[in-house]
């Protein structure tokens, strides 16, 4: 990957994360904010994977994987918590 295509698509990251930022400030609903974490937890991976190929450095690709599988469990979390409790029969 050359170095002119590593600085756009940086650039393309981190406007991601400052619209999260915006959502997170602004948005009314814990749906909102649950849309936030896990466009971090996306977006933290893309930058990772980013890094791995340039730097040429695989162990980036397992801390991309945890960050992957740590938004997911953030939204089941999320969901079980907010979710009204079901009736025992």
């Amino acid at each position: 990957m050359t170095e002119t295509l590593l600085i756009p698509l940086s650039l393309f990251l981190l406007a991601n994360l400052l619209a999260g930022l915006w959502r997170l400030v602004v948005g009314p609903t814990p749906a909102d904010r649950l849309l936030t974490s896990q466009l971090f937890a996306t977006t933290a991976v893309a930058i990772l994977l980013l890094h791995a190929e340039w730097q040429s450095l695989p162990a980036l690709r397992d801390v991309a994987l945890v960050f992957a599988l740590l938004g997911a469990v953030t939204a089941v979390a999320f969901v079980r918590r907010t979710s009204p409790a079901r009736d025992a029969e």
